[in-house]
């Protein structure tokens, strides 16, 4: 399906048949403030698997993402953070990052890896936080597979690729060809793992 969505009103009927997919253990492809992602229920593991298939990784080694929709979940799926990371969290999100931050045991055994760290982001999107409001819940991100990161900036060449692997594919406008900014925070100091879309400060 593909499901034309507004990126500033996001119509609340169209929300609710993404999020009851999501609770079906549905995958879909969705706008961030970066570039589009995969995206699942973080409690529905054959739906993480079929990302993790997709993408050809393992889910203990894959690099994948909570999305939030603001820093309370954070807590959740966090070890305790310093004062200092909270404080830098808060700056920066909503924002194009993903922050590595110390897991915590709410994270699903399935994606809990050796390194014991999970990617956060709280995109500066209307319509990916609309959806994880309505789900109560993170979902879980990846990028698409492959490498051409021009096919995944308009919604429909993305049902093309995909109709056959997802269950929604998300048109909310045409997206951006660059990522996030990865952060490391489970250091002793920050360090930039990918610089992306946003700039950020290490002193």
């Amino acid at each position: 399906m593909l499901l034309h969505i507004h990126p500033d009103n996001p119509q609340p009927r169209h929300i609710k048949t993404v999020v009851e997919r999501l609770k079906k253990g549905g995958v879909i492809i969705y706008p961030t403030d970066t570039i589009y992602g995969l995206g699942c229920d973080i409690l529905e593991h054959k739906a993480i698997q079929k990302v993790c298939a997709m993408k050809g990784v393992d889910p203990k080694k894959a690099q994948l993402s909570f999305i939030c929709s603001d820093l309370s979940h954070l807590s959740d799926y966090t070890k305790q953070l310093s004062t200092a990371t909270y404080r830098v969290l808060k700056e920066y999100l909503p924002g194009p990052y993903t922050f590595i931050l110390p897991a915590s045991k709410l994270v699903p055994k399935i994606l809990q890896s050796k390194k014991d760290t999970i990617g956060l982001r709280i995109p500066d999107n209307k319509i990916a936080c609309a959806i994880i409001k309505e789900l109560g819940r993170p979902i879980l991100s990846a990028s698409l597979p492959g490498e051409m990161i021009e096919d995944y900036t308009d919604p429909e060449i993305m049902y093309e690729n995909f109709m056959h692997e997802v269950d929604i594919v998300i048109d909310g406008g045409i997206g951006s060809t660059v990522p996030s900014t990865v952060v490391d925070c489970t250091g002793d100091e920050f360090s930039i793992i990918r610089q992306g879309a946003g700039s950020f400060s290490l002193s």
